[in-house]
């Protein structure tokens, strides 16, 4: 007797079902980037309770004049440290994640081609220089820029190569320069006043940031990001080769350029006021694309949320976990070396 049951084939999740789903995850991390923004205001050195800071913000927004410490904690110190960590990490994911897609690999990071390395330099020959905090940050963004032009122009002078490999390449032998200059320059320092200067600024920290520097930075941030998202559908053929991003209407060249341009000019912008932060980039944006996937126009709000909720996390826990102030720099080695082990022991799986 034959069985006359009749096989049901699972359906499949629709299309609004999935969109919701991926709402979802930006929405929750929205909101828990905000609950870390009001937790990372309150806590500190000088802790401060949820009605004080609503009665120094409604003063604040009154127009009325800032009454004692509490205002000064708050708006002088603690707020725009709070927004440089928020931007800082928002950028540096941003341009891991523009990094991995334009390279289509997950194990690189927007110091690929030497921008951090420059920015690193141009900060190191400030402070040998004695410049002023201003001059120093204007020197490493310069620097880091011009790395990263240098890195292009090597590349484009070589032809007959697969053009990724040799950008990389040339990216590896800038950066190794950069960091020979930076050797080179902590000998020649000063080892009771400019070598701790740039010990302390290599090891990346954000406990100089004041918020002229945070508003000097974040329009440079959103410069670099608004062709990212204009041409997030682009980028995703990217993905594919160039002879497939050709065939479907790409200009391969010029949109790596310009994604190259965008990612940089963000991850110089905010390396300038921070020092050299390491791993943001590199394993924020593969946590974001285990949560929503590789389609560049969900990973990118994805990747910048959750790196400004990371760093910003980071940060509280380096100036709140020990009397003195541990560079964030280490605290993101020491999170990130043991999850990048776990990513290479992974290998490609879940990147395409």
């Amino acid at each position: 007797m034959s069985d006359s049951t009749p096989i049901r084939e699972a359906p499949l999740p629709s299309t609004g079902s999935i969109l919701s789903g991926r709402l979802t995850v930006v929405g929750g991390l929205a909101a828990a980037l905000a609950v870390l923004v009001l937790a990372a205001s309150l806590v500190g050195a000088y802790p401060l309770s949820l009605p004080e800071m609503l009665a120094a913000v409604g003063r604040r927004l009154a127009g009325a004049p800032a009454q004692g410490q509490i205002d000064t904690v708050l708006f002088e110190v603690r707020l725009p440290r709070v927004l440089s960590a928020v931007v800082v990490g928002a950028a540096l994911a941003a341009a891991g994640a523009a990094y991995q897609a334009l390279f289509r690999n997950p194990l690189v990071s927007p110091d690929i081609l030497g921008v951090s390395t420059g920015a690193g330099l141009g900060a190191v020959l400030g402070i040998f220089l004695s410049l002023p905090v201003a001059g120093i940050q204007l020197t490493a963004f310069a620097v880091g820029l011009a790395t990263v032009g240098l890195v292009y122009a090597i590349a484009s002078m070589v032809h007959g190569r697969e053009p990724i490999l040799v950008l990389v390449l040339a990216g590896v032998v800038v950066g190794s320069l950069a960091g020979a200059a930076i050797s080179l320059l902590k000998i020649l320092a000063d080892p009771y006043d400019q070598l701790p200067a740039i010990v302390f600024w290599l090891l990346g920290s954000l406990a100089a940031v004041r918020k002229g520097e945070v508003w000097a930075a974040a329009p440079l941030v959103l410069l670099g990001l608004v062709p990212l998202v204009l041409l997030r559908w682009r980028i995703n053929v990217l993905s594919l080769g160039d002879e497939e991003a050709k065939a479907l209407g790409v200009q391969a060249g010029r949109l790596r350029l310009l994604v190259v341009a965008a990612a940089t000019l963000m991850t110089a912008s905010v390396v300038a006021i921070s020092g050299v932060i390491g791993w943001v980039g590199l394993v924020i944006p593969h946590i974001a694309r285990m949560l929503v996937g590789p389609s560049f126009d969900r990973l990118l709000p994805t990747a910048m949320l959750l790196g400004a909720s990371y760093l910003l996390l980071v940060d509280t826990l380096a100036r709140t976990m020990a009397r003195i102030e541990v560079p964030i720099g280490i605290l993101t080695a020491v999170i990130g070396a043991p999850f990048f082990l776990w990513l290479l022991a992974r290998g490609r799986e879940g990147w395409s």
